[in-house]
């Protein structure tokens, strides 16, 4: 959308557009960088009310951005002052909605990494930056595509691109007023809001459903090329210029393909559930799970747990720890990532949520990802898990 907007404001309002087009972007990135800093290092930034004001004001600018278009014979001079004014405000609520999502991302990780130096650290990271390198290539490849198409073509396209991002906003912005109880309660406004929500990628597919038209329209063009010429040099310039659109036209449609094939097969892979190892038996004795070292002195992952009486099954794990006859006891969910549980997986104990590697020594102290520790005590060959303190993170597993 950023580059479709750019190359738009650039089409239709030349000078000025170039001048609306470097506030914009200049307005959201820095709004972004600050937003960003404020909301990994504070606690007061509540983003639902500020994603309220960025909705209202993309919304006004569109609206506007419409009015001054169709009034635009009326205002003369100043409908392309105001129209691009209105773009570079569209712009820059866009960079100021999205770009923090990004720039958060390595605090967001490091929640859940001891050092920035671990190895899931880094490959994250590495994901994270080849996603913003696609993204870009998305947009500079658009943005060159858009400027090649007409102006009645580039505003249409890009008129529907917002259009359905302003949906979306509406149905959100309806979920968080309804959340925060600031408009009554409404079956219809919650529907909408929940759909939108859920649907949310197909959002995502129909922009670039509408942006791939721009390398569409050009490929096609580029098959009957019969722009005049007055010489072998003027003919070839104009060749040239058509391989040009292809390539840019080609690196649009790969890109497309990559962030679809990204957001189902990649993910669905990513995100695949892994089925935990079944509750292993336990006996129950004076108040406690009483779990024999001989059951769990393999060095493998074991699951135990108790239901408590409002039917809620407490779980938590035992590993016997590498080259010790110490073991890792903790409940079988963590605090930053809640119930998910813990899998075994080349010998290593990994967060089914996060997919973190534990380090087992670590297992049974507080910190990052590990599980919650509990209390036990150790007696006769046994680990002694009292259901007491079991009972206290029962809410931990409703």
């Amino acid at each position: 959308m950023a580059g479709m907007l750019l190359a738009y404001i650039k089409v239709a309002y030349q000078d000025r557009g170039g001048t609306a087009m470097r506030c914009g972007l200049a307005a959201g990135l820095i709004s972004a960088i600050v937003m960003a800093v404020f909301k990994t290092m504070t606690s007061k930034v509540d983003t639902g009310i500020w994603n309220l004001y960025i909705y209202a004001v993309s919304l006004l600018a569109l609206i506007l951005f419409w009015v001054f278009t169709i009034w635009g014979k009326r205002l003369k001079k100043l409908e392309g002052l105001l129209s691009s004014a209105m773009m570079a405000i569209e712009l820059a609520m866009l960079l100021f909605y999205f770009v923090p999502f990004f720039l958060e991302m390595p605090h967001t990780i490091l929640l859940t990494e001891e050092t920035v130096a671990s190895t899931a650290f880094v490959v994250k990271m590495l994901g994270m930056l080849l996603g913003f390198l696609l993204t870009c290539l998305m947009g500079v490849s658009i943005y060159q595509g858009t400027l090649c198409i007409s102006k009645k073509t580039a505003l249409l396209l890009t008129s529907l691109a917002l259009l359905g991002n302003t949906f979306k906003q509406v149905a959100a912005a309806f979920g968080i007023l309804l959340a925060k109880r600031m408009i009554p309660s409404n079956h219809f406004l919650f529907v909408t809001s929940k759909y939108a929500s859920n649907l949310s990628n197909w959002f995502i597919y129909f922009t670039i459903l509408i942006a791939a038209a721009v390398p569409a329209i050009l490929l096609i063009k580029s098959l009957s090329v019969s722009e005049p010429y007055e010489n072998s040099a003027q003919h070839r310039k104009i060749l040239a210029k058509w391989r040009k659109r292809r390539r840019w036209s080609t690196v649009s449609l790969v890109c497309f393909a990559l962030v679809i094939f990204t957001m189902t097969a990649v993910s669905a892979y990513a995100n695949q559930e892994v089925e935990l190892s079944p509750i292993e038996d336990a006996k129950i004795e004076d108040g406690s799970v009483i779990v024999p070292f001989d059951q769990v002195n393999d060095g493998h992952l074991h699951r135990f747990g108790y239901t408590s009486d409002s039917g809620v099954v407490i779980r938590f794990i035992v590993i016997q720890k590498p080259n010790s006859s110490a073991y890792g006891i903790g409940l079988d969910a963590c605090e930053i990532c809640g119930e998910t549980g813990y899998y075994e997986k080349d010998g290593q104990i990994v967060c089914n949520l996060c997919d973190v590697v534990m380090n087992i020594n670590t297992i049974g102290f507080k910190g990052g990802c590990n599980p919650i520790v509990i209390d036990y005590k150790i007696e006769n060959g046994n680990i002694v898990v009292p259901l007491e303190g079991l009972l206290e993170y029962e809410s931990e597993f409703k």
